[in-house]
């Protein structure tokens, strides 16, 4: 189980260096919001390998409600680009 949560901490990397190679803000707008993905399924592991759902619930929050704050951030961003 150790190894798995290893994977899934290397990978939350992975995003976050495409993202630092290049500066277009789209980029790194999905690299975060890739980010705050696969953090909330590593807290479901986590909440399943320890049996305590209260961490699980907190997961689900963070999937249901931290990827809709990013797309209403991004409408924002292209709002204002087309001023």
């Amino acid at each position: 189980m150790n190894l798995l949560l290893f994977l899934l901490t290397l990978t939350l990397c992975l995003p976050l260096y495409a993202a630092w190679l290049k500066e277009d803000i789209w980029q790194t707008m999905l690299a975060f919001a890739s980010l705050a993905t696969k953090t909330a399924i590593l807290i479901l592991v986590v909440s399943v390998l320890r049996d305590d759902w209260m961490i699980g619930i907190v997961g689900v929050l963070i999937l249901s409600v931290g990827n809709a704050a990013l797309m209403l951030l991004a409408h924002v961003i292209k709002r204002l680009e087309m001023l």
